[in-house]
């Protein structure tokens, strides 16, 4: 029986799409095991290529590199592998829902300000935190991140006017 010949850290980043300093990277976070040393450089079985296929496809379902850490280091731990993408799914879902739930809040706001025909910002309800059912602001709100700021509501900017500001 002929075993693979391993491959050099060049020629597993070819395969695999990405950087030889992503793969150096990955091995110092722990996600990639420590490869065998030939002469003094790294050599690699062909089973990297799956382990960095896993770690690409869960960057991209939305999981951080440490997830993708915890998902192989359970994988290869007790239990099924199954059970671990389920857990990581059950976790990370409520993450998701809010992230798509924000994308859609600014979708609507987007969509009515595309149509703003307001003379003024000043006058534009677009611009109005009550208008946007969001909180108070408070003196800690130093930096205002959009995507946090835009949580409309289904109904809040049904009707976009322009509401008059207290003088």
């Amino acid at each position: 029986m002929r075993t693979q010949p391993l491959m050099s850290i060049g020629e597993v980043a070819r395969h695999a799409g990405i950087r030889a300093s992503t793969i150096r990277y990955y091995e110092t976070l722990g996600i990639l095991p420590t490869p065998q040393r030939v002469s003094g450089q790294r050599r690699y079985d062909i089973d990297v290529l799956r382990r960095l296929a896993i770690i690409d496809i869960a960057q991209r379902a939305g999981f951080s590199l440490a997830e993708a850490g915890e998902l192989l280091a359970g994988a290869a731990g007790q239990g099924s592998a199954g059970e671990h993408v389920r857990d990581l799914a059950e976790r990370k879902l409520p993450a998701i829902q809010a992230l798509i739930d924000r994308a859609e809040a600014v979708q609507r706001w987007l969509q009515v300000a595309s149509v703003c025909e307001c003379s003024t910002l000043d006058a534009c309800a677009l611009f109005d935190d009550h208008a946007l059912g969001l909180p108070p602001r408070t003196e800690s709100d130093s930096a205002v991140n959009p995507v946090t700021v835009i949580t409309v509501t289904s109904g809040s900017l049904a009707k976009h006017e322009q509401a008059p500001r207290p003088g």
